[in-house]
């Protein structure tokens, strides 16, 4: 089998994306010590599943608990009105992140869904009222498209970006009778 087939530079990017996933901050010398790859192939194999977005950036994990902030998930079911390319480009342009931002919401994820939601957004706010500001900011900024919008406050991670939460052990308070 020739060294370089495409099952094999699969299985390579499977390893160290494995590796990346466990901490992204890991150097490449210390990624390519661990798969058993030279230091040149991890850079290259990087480098290639950066520019083909099969990686599209790199987070620091935080524990938003010791920034006194607060994780929230709005669920947004929309209504069968046909979507306008207005609102297309307003989605892709991420605006409302930015202007949210000014309000101390900060967006962390968003996902387009199959199921009983269409969307879900993940996001930060210092308390309750601001997330509650910004989810009637966004009924408001796209009324007549939903039809229901859900706010479920995140009250423990378990685990964040495929990282396990180091203070894990807290979620027995969740469960104390």
């Amino acid at each position: 089998m020739p060294k370089n087939s495409i099952s094999q530079i699969e299985k390579d990017e499977k390893k160290i994306l494995k590796e990346l996933q466990k901490n992204a901050n890991k150097s490449i010398n210390d990624i390519a010590k661990t798969c058993g790859f030279s230091r040149q192939k991890v850079w290259r194999v990087i480098k290639n599943l950066e520019d083909n977005h099969t990686i599209w950036g790199y987070t620091a994990v935080l524990n938003i608990e010791k920034l006194n902030r607060k994780n929230y998930m709005m669920l947004i079911k929309r209504t069968n009105e046909p979507i306008t390319q207005k609102l297309v480009k307003d989605v892709i342009s991420r605006n409302v992140a930015e202007d949210v931002r000014e309000k101390g919401v900060d967006v962390e994820c968003s996902f387009y869904t199959n199921g009983n939601y269409d969307w879900v957004i993940c996001f930060t706010a210092n308390g309750i009222k601001e997330a509650k500001w910004f989810m009637e900011y966004y009924n408001k900024l796209y009324e007549g498209f939903l039809s229901e919008t859900n706010l479920i406050e995140i009250m423990f991670s378990a685990v964040r970006s495929g990282v396990r939460n180091p203070e894990i052990e807290k979620l027995n308070d969740f469960f104390k009778i």
